[in-house]
C-alpha cells in the first residue's frame, strides 16, 4: 500500500511541475507538439529512474561514509550530466534507432532541473532505494502527463484565435496554472 500512496502522491498530489514548478523551462520549451511531448516524457522517465538509483547508491555508500553530505548537490550535477553522456554514447553504439528516437532529448535531459529535484527529494525524503525508484519513476511519469497534456492543449490553441499578446508563453503560462488548479482536485485522495 505503501507503494501505491507513493505513486499516486508523485503523479498526481505532487506533481513535480504543477504544483512543485521544478522543470520548468522543458516544460514550456518542448510542450508545442505532442510527438515531441512523448519523446521528452520518455527520455525523462528513462533518465530519471537512471538517475535516482545511481545518486542514491553515490548519497548512502559514498557522501555519508566519508561525511561529505554538504557536496550532494555538485555531486548530483556532475553524475547526472556524466550519466545522461553516457547513456547517448552507448545508446548511439548499441541501438541506433533507439538514440535517434530519443535524439536531441537526451542533451535537453541534462539542463532538465527535475532529474536533480527527484534525486534530492529521495534523500530529503529517506525513502529506500526501491521507494526512490518508484517516486522517481512515478514523478516523471507525472512531468511525462503534464508534458503531454500542455503539448494537446497548445496543439488546440493555434486553431483558436488569441490576442496578439497573449500568443505564445503567456497563454502557455495561463494553462498551466489552470493544469495545476485541476491537479489540486486530487489531493483529497492521500492525507
Amino acid at each position: 500500500m505503501e507503494y501505491v500512496l507513493i505513486i499516486i502522491s508523485a503523479l498526481l498530489i505532487n506533481n513535480v511541475v504543477l504544483v512543485q514548478t521544478i522543470g520548468i523551462c522543458p516544460f514550456l520549451g518542448v510542450s508545442n507538439k505532442v510527438d515531441t511531448a512523448l519523446g521528452m516524457s520518455a527520455a525523462v522517465v528513462f533518465v530519471i529512474v537512471l538517475a535516482t538509483m545511481v545518486t542514491y547508491l553515490i548519497q548512502i555508500y559514498i557522501l555519508d561514509k566519508l561525511g561529505l553530505a554538504f557536496m550532494q548537490t555538485i555531486t548530483f550535477i556532475l553524475v547526472i550530466a556524466a550519466l545522461v553522456q553516457m547513456i547517448e554514447i552507448i545508446l548511439k553504439k548499441i541501438s541506433q534507432p533507439l538514440y535517434q528516437a530519443l535524439g536531441i532529448y537526451l542533451p535537453l535531459i541534462t539542463t532538465n532541473c527535475a532529474v536533480l529535484g527527484v534525486a534530492i527529494l529521495v534523500i530529503k525524503k529517506n525513502y529506500n532505494l526501491v521507494e526512490g525508484v518508484v517516486f522517481g519513476a512515478s514523478t516523471a511519469i507525472g512531468f511525462g502527463l503534464a508534458l503531454i497534456i500542455l503539448a494537446g492543449i497548445r496543439e488546440q490553441m493555434e486553431l483558436v484565435d488569441i490576442p496578439k499578446g497573449m500568443k505564445g508563453v503567456p497563454i502557455s503560462l495561463v494553462i498551466a496554472g489552470i493544469l495545476a488548479l485541476a491537479f489540486m482536485g486530487f489531493s483529497g485522495i492521500v492525507k
